[in-house]
């Protein structure tokens, strides 16, 4: 198949084609593996409040629509991510969206959490973990190789 930039979210991880996303100038192509640890690695993402959890990060995504949660799954203390993060915002930006929150969305379903954290210390630890995925060298070959090819509309890029 060939590759396609559209302008609405498209998750198709599994398919044999790239789904590019498009904004004013840029189209793009960007996953990060993200992943978020509980303070002190406190085990508070068990059974219900993980999927709560998971939950309220992709709700964080309907108010911030340029960010992309393509996975989302919890172990006891800590969270992973594939998100799409346009290259106009920061990934330590999307990241602080995530983080703040969904810990203002735990703290509010879970009133418990007060005696867990203190207000001042947070739910989530100070880091996080970041890694880049994206399209193989390959590909990125052909679509230099052919980049001329494109419509004069530049949407549709043939790899």
């Amino acid at each position: 198949g060939e590759p396609r930039a559209v302008e609405e979210p498209c998750i198709r991880v599994s398919s044999p084609y790239v789904e590019f996303r498009k904004q004013a100038h840029t189209t793009y192509y960007t996953r990060y593996h993200l992943v978020f640890v509980t303070k002190y690695r406190r085990k508070v993402l068990r059974a219900g409040m993980g999927a709560f959890c998971a939950g309220a990060m992709k709700r964080v995504c309907t108010h911030y629509p340029d960010i992309q949660l393509l996975e989302v799954n919890t172990d006891e203390d800590h969270i992973h991510l594939l998100a799409s993060i346009p290259p106009k915002m920061s990934v330590s930006k999307a990241v602080n969206l995530l983080k703040s929150n969904s810990a203002r969305a735990m703290r509010l379903k879970f009133p418990f959490l007060e005696t867990v954290y203190d207000r001042h210390i947070g739910f989530w630890s100070d880091g996080y973990f970041v890694s880049t995925v994206g399209i193989n060298e390959e590909q990125i070959r052909r679509y230099i190789e052919h980049q001329g090819e494109e419509d004069s509309a530049g949407t549709r890029i043939e790899m």
